[in-house]
């Protein structure tokens, strides 16, 4: 009977080294997303995690969407995301991904694979989302390796959009920058429109019913902002791009248009400063 105890407290501690055993990856912090937005939902799902001696000591699983609005965990918290109504737990995004995030914590595991084929699991307690995408992430960051230090005193995800919609063209233009480490890793310049039939000013180009790539040489709306998000991640300070009077910049290869995501990015980021 004492070897039988003795095997199973010798086990439960092996069992522990396993669960909260080190992770392989030095100091640093970590951050991935995925490729695209989702064609469900158009959110693209981020991960930013710490390692200090050996130990995941923080996470933060969010994501961006391409339909000209605040972080999902913002929108989530707002009540703007629509999961609690869904959810037979009761819980909103922003709840559920916490859940996820303090069981990463707990067990240390980036290789947990209790996951079914649809990417949910049981074995997390106050979780019924898709947990698949969030260790899918969470590896693919810390395959990447940590995140060089930036210029920024805070991180997190950073939003401004216009005060109006523009009298000419209906459009209200925003910006969302993500900082991990004080860098600017990911720059999301979009724009909702006064008329409720059209969707971002992303989607609408990416769908083909904006209009510009006929009349500008340099392209569909969405190639030229990518040109802009570009430029941003590039500067890291928005500031430092230079802006004509009438809205252009020649410091910006491919793009013609008015790059108002330069001035939105540099209003957004004076809270990361």
């Amino acid at each position: 009977m004492k070897r039988i105890i003795a095997c199973a407290i010798i086990l439960s501690f092996a069992l522990a080294g396993v669960a909260f055993g080190q992770v392989k990856a030095r100091d640093g912090v970590y951050f991935a997303q995925d490729e695209n937005f989702a064609p469900q939902g158009g959110w693209k799902e981020q991960v930013v995690l710490t390692v200090a001696g050996g130990k995941i000591t923080s996470v933060n699983w969010n994501g961006v969407s391409n339909l000209g609005v605040a972080d999902k965990k913002t929108v989530a918290a707002a009540g703007g995301y629509g999961m609690k109504k869904a959810s037979k737990l009761g819980l909103e995004w922003d709840q559920e991904a916490a859940n996820v995030e303090a069981y990463l914590l707990k067990t240390q595991n980036p290789g947990f694979n209790k996951i079914k084929q649809d990417g949910t699991t049981d074995a997390i307690s106050g979780a019924s989302l898709h947990v698949g995408v969030f260790y899918a992430l969470v590896n693919k960051a810390l395959a990447a390796g940590p995140v060089a230090r930036g210029i920024y005193r805070k991180d997190g995800w950073f939003f401004k959009e216009q005060p109006a919609f523009d009298a000419q063209s209906g459009w209200k233009d925003s910006v969302l920058l993500t900082v991990v480490n004080g860098r600017i890793v990911d720059v999301l310049w979009n724009g909702i429109s006064k008329d409720a039939k059209k969707k971002s000013k992303l989607v609408e180009a990416l769908e083909g019913r904006y209009g510009m790539a006929k009349a500008a040489k340099e392209g569909e709306w969405n190639v030229q902002a990518a040109a802009v998000q570009a430029a941003i991640l590039k500067a890291q300070d928005p500031a430092k791009i230079n802006v004509r009077s009438d809205g252009t910049s020649d410091a910006i290869s491919g793009a013609s248009i008015h790059v108002t995501a330069v001035g939105l990015a540099v209003e957004a980021l004076k809270a990361a400063r």
